[in-house]
């Protein structure tokens, strides 16, 4: 299936030959502590929100700040070419997160290589919100992710590898890069916080270098 063509809510950054490649770990509940959970049933999955902050000693009234609600839809991905392309209809953006190797070198018959690892080039976090990834498909996916705080680097991410049995919910304030699907083409269910503001890395722009998560299971 090919990827449809729409505007990019980012252009990629593709200057580097070198990556930091995270840690693969199997998503458990053990694991996951601190950074979110898996799910068995989307519906009965809370979403936090997190309530708007206070911008001097004036708290902000209760029953305020924290009204804006979630927002949900099918977030869509395509490996095409070497190139991890999404759409996310939740909010209503397009992106390329990544590829299957360095950019440059995606010619020729290395376009359809075996996937090793995805390279990527940025990752956010949502301040407002949780975010809950749910395979509809039911298909193995990598979600590499690093706790809170803006003196994140690429060395502070894991990879958790999700069997693709059961969805995975994040907390707000957890750095995310894409959700790495192993299929061609995978859908997800989505909802998170409606407001949907993002805080985010460019590894490639800050860091010289990609993110790479790996995509075979060897644990």
């Amino acid at each position: 299936m090919d990827a449809p063509a729409f505007e990019l809510a980012y252009r990629p950054s593709t200057e580097a030959r070198r990556f930091v490649e995270a840690p693969l770990v199997v998503a458990t509940p053990e694991t996951l502590q601190g950074y979110g959970n898996l799910v068995d049933d989307f519906e009965a999955q809370k979403i936090e929100i997190v309530r708007w902050p206070a911008q001097g000693r004036r708290p902000v009234d209760k029953n305020s700040g924290d009204q804006g609600g979630t927002t949900e839809g099918i977030f869509e991905f395509w490996w095409k070419e070497g190139a991890l392309h999404a759409r996310n209809e939740a909010v209503g953006d397009s992106y390329l997160f990544g590829w299957s190797d360095f950019p440059e070198d995606l010619a020729g018959a290395r376009r359809n290589a075996p996937r090793e690892r995805a390279l990527i080039w940025r990752a956010n976090y949502h301040p407002d919100g949780g975010q809950l990834f749910f395979p509809l498909d039911k298909q193995p996916f990598v979600a590499p992710l690093a706790l809170p705080g803006d003196d994140v680097t690429p060395e502070k991410f894991v990879a958790f590898w999700c069997d693709g049995s059961q969805g995975l919910y994040i907390h707000p304030n957890i750095w995310h890069a894409a959700v790495v699907p192993l299929a061609d083409h995978a859908r997800f269910r989505d909802r998170q916080g409606k407001v949907h503001a993002r805080i985010s890395v460019d590894f490639v722009k800050e860091f010289g270098c990609f993110l790479a998560a790996p995509m075979h299971h060897h644990l």
